[in-house]
């Protein structure tokens, strides 16, 4: 009976044991890191079970592939009732992003693209995760570097690193973008996202310097450069070889129908050079992209021709000696630049320097109006010399009265010193008699007191000796008092006297025999002197 027991105890080992062999050679799956283990349930062989619905993941007990996805590490499915599929992570390195594309879900309403997150309440949720989709299409998330484990049943990726779209004479940005210092980025939403309260369009708000993900299929970026620019319209000049030729006035010969030309009101022609100094600021770059399309545009488009329009129209208005006179040229600058910047600021561009740097006038009207002005400069140069001889002359009468009055005043300053020295004698011999008189007074107190201080010093020591006596005669005085007798006193002495080391022997005798009784005593007395006793 033992030995079936034990036999039977045995098999069930042997069986269990087996099952456990198979259960970890058969049903075993190995997922190695950086990768994920993709189930689908194939059903149970002798039962029924519903299949997942087309487009759709299974449920719990559902034929199908599962929704959650399995990590790295051992994992037991018996392969019989799961298939069961390694999938490598989505890896996103630095400078890229992932599009992700749902292909399970609801179909999105008509004109929409773009697939957001929901939560649990149905709301939607900008900062969801994969699995949180309901619609097929493109996620409006991109995903930035890192590591993803997303279930290829349900998603697809592109992998997007930098993106350009050229569009006319603008480039769009897209995929990872990296906004420099000195830049802003325009935002060009290609459709509503109102979660953000964002619409379909050019964005207000501009992105300052940075690193952005942006999912190409829901916006694109244009990246403006702010700050002020210089722009020049230059008139040429003639040369021969390498050196610019100068008329006899010094004044450089222009080539014709360069820079900004015109006719001035009485028909000479006027040529000169045009400098503006403009910029866009980071609140004017997104009217500029909505308007031009980019700076360079703005440039071409906006800057060139209205420096020309605007130095034409005004110049024209003037005739050439204006032009070239002072105060009307002066005049002619300003409302050039006056005008050009409230152009501009309709523009939604900055004007720093609208500057008409040189006017080139034909020699013909130029040389006279310059030997003109030349000889009212001589005429005016003639009279400051005759003005500056006259001061001369009185600055020399000046410094002679000057040098008068400093010979009076030194004069004036040795005199008020011998005064002042004289007096400053006198008053020190006063104050020396009067010191030597005062010391003397002082010499005849001090005597007095060393006089006075010698008396009393003889006085206290008769005082003090006398006192001392006494208070030696009243010590005996009172010991003898103390004592009772004289006698006694006397003997308090002598024994004060007595050395230290002194041995006394007492004994005894009876009346009469102290003769009889020496005999006794003589042992008790020292028969030789101790060493340093007596």
């Amino acid at each position: 009976m033992k030995k079936v027991y034990f036999s039977l105890a045995f098999l069930a080992l042997s069986m269990v044991f087996l099952l456990l062999a198979a259960h970890w050679i058969f049903n075993r799956v190995y997922v190695p890191e950086g990768h994920s283990l993709l189930l689908r349930y194939r059903g149970p062989f002798f039962a029924h079970a519903d299949t997942a619905p087309a487009g759709s993941y299974a449920e719990e007990g559902q034929i199908g592939i599962l929704k959650q996805m399995r990590g790295p590490g051992r994992h037991f499915y018996c392969p019989l009732w799961w298939q069961s599929d390694i999938v490598p992570d989505v890896v996103v390195h630095p400078g890229e992003i992932a599009i992700i594309t749902s292909k399970l879900g609801e179909k999105l309403k008509e004109g929409e693209f773009l697939v957001d997150f929901y939560d649990e309440n149905g709301e939607v949720n900008p900062d969801g995760n994969l699995g949180d989709t309901i619609h097929k299409g493109v996620l409006r998330k991109a995903l930035g570097p890192g590591r993803y484990r997303i279930n290829p049943y349900g998603y697809e990726h592109e992998i997007v690193s930098r993106r350009h779209l050229q569009d006319g004479n603008q480039i769009k940005h897209s995929g990872w973008v990296e906004i420099p210092t000195g830049y802003v980025g325009v935002e060009t939403y290609l459709a509503d996202n109102p979660k953000l309260g964002k619409r379909k369009g050019v964005q207000t708000e501009v992105l300052p310097p940075g690193l952005y993900a942006v999912n190409p299929h829901e916006r694109q970026i244009d990246i403006v450069e702010i700050g002020y620019r210089e722009v020049s319209i230059t008139v040429k000049k003639q040369a021969r070889g390498n050196r610019v030729v100068y008329d006899e006035s010094g004044e450089p010969l222009a080539v014709k129908d360069t820079g900004i030309n015109f006719p001035s009101n009485d028909g000479f022609d006027i040529q000169l050079d045009f400098t503006a100094v403009w910029g866009v600021m980071p609140d004017q770059a997104p009217p500029i992209v909505r308007t031009f399309g980019n700076v360079e545009a703005v440039e071409q488009k906006v800057i060139l021709p209205q420096s020309e329009s605007i130095c034409r129209n005004n110049g024209s208005k003037m005739g050439a000696v204006e032009l070239l006179v002072g105060d009307t040229r002066q005049k002619f600058q300003l409302d050039t630049s006056a005008q050009f910047q409230d152009v501009l600021k309709t523009k939604n561009v900055t004007l720093l320097y609208g500057l008409v740097r040189h006017i080139y006038i034909p020699r013909d009207v130029r040389i006279p109006i310059q030997n003109g002005y030349i000889a009212d400069e001589l005429k005016l140069t003639r009279e400051q010399e005759r003005d500056t001889a006259k001061t001369e002359a009185r600055l020399r009468e000046a410094e002679k009265t000057v040098d008068l009055e400093a010979e009076k005043i030194r004069v004036e300053t040795q005199k008020l010193v011998a005064s002042v020295a004289a007096e400053g004698e006198r008053k020190s011999r006063e104050i020396s008699a009067e010191t030597e008189r005062k010391v003397a007074a002082i010499d005849r107190e001090i005597a007095e007191l060393e006089a006075e201080r010698d008396v009393v010093l003889g006085q206290a020591n008769a005082t003090a000796n006398e006192l001392q006596e006494k208070a030696r005669a009243d010590k005996f005085r009172l010991a003898v008092e103390s004592f009772g007798s004289g006698g006694a006193y006397t003997k308090w002495q002598f024994a004060e006297g007595l050395p230290d080391e002194i041995d006394l022997n007492l004994f005894y005798a009876g009346e009469g025999t102290l003769w009889t009784d020496l005999k006794n005593v003589t042992p008790t007395l020292p028969l030789r002197q101790q060493k340093g006793k007596r």
